[in-house]
């Protein structure tokens, strides 16, 4: 398995990972269109035509020169100040549980520090992102976009964090979910 930045060739095996990733599981988001893939899929699409899209972070995890995983991270403020969202992640079906994702986790937490990034936020499993260093967002003075997020709205350090606190807000296009 090779971790690598997503490319242009990438763009619809990208979209059909995520698709199945997402599938028929409880926490996704539903089709923006009816009867279609659920929302997360098409929300990849939107950031990718966003401004806070940025393409040394979206990564893919490729086995037999195929696209198994995805993830990406995209511009966020906390307040005015520049910060990351992170999300989707998605793993095909047949190879989740196999550490793909986490092996995509920490690529992108570590190209995200190596760019000087000073804080990452998602909305996610704390059980699952507690190994990645993540942490309950309102106890860190981050405040989520939705309070009815609770600590599923986690944030996670990184080397440029300066203690920054206020009101998370993902890329726009998160809203149009």
């Amino acid at each position: 398995m090779m971790i690598r930045r997503e490319r242009s060739g990438d763009v619809d095996a990208i979209h059909a990972v995520t698709a199945a990733a997402f599938r028929g599981v409880a926490h996704s988001a539903p089709p923006v269109d009816p009867g279609g893939d659920p929302g997360e899929a098409t929300l990849v699409s939107w950031l990718r035509d966003d401004a806070g899209w940025i393409p040394e972070l979206s990564l893919v995890a490729i086995e037999d020169d195929q696209v198994v995983g995805h993830v990406l991270a995209t511009r966020a403020h906390v307040e005015a100040r520049p910060v990351l969202g992170l999300g989707p992640l998605s793993v095909l079906p047949r190879r989740q549980r196999s550490g793909l994702g986490t092996a995509l986790m920490h690529a992108v937490l570590g190209a995200a520090d190596a760019l000087g990034e000073p804080l990452v936020g998602l909305l996610g499993d704390p059980s699952y992102y507690r190994r990645f260093g993540f942490v309950p967002a309102q106890p860190a003075g981050i405040t989520a976009p939705d309070p009815a997020w609770g600590d599923n709205f986690q944030v996670r350090t990184l080397s440029g964090y300066d203690g920054l606190t206020g009101r998370f807000q993902y890329a726009a296009p998160f809203d149009r979910l």
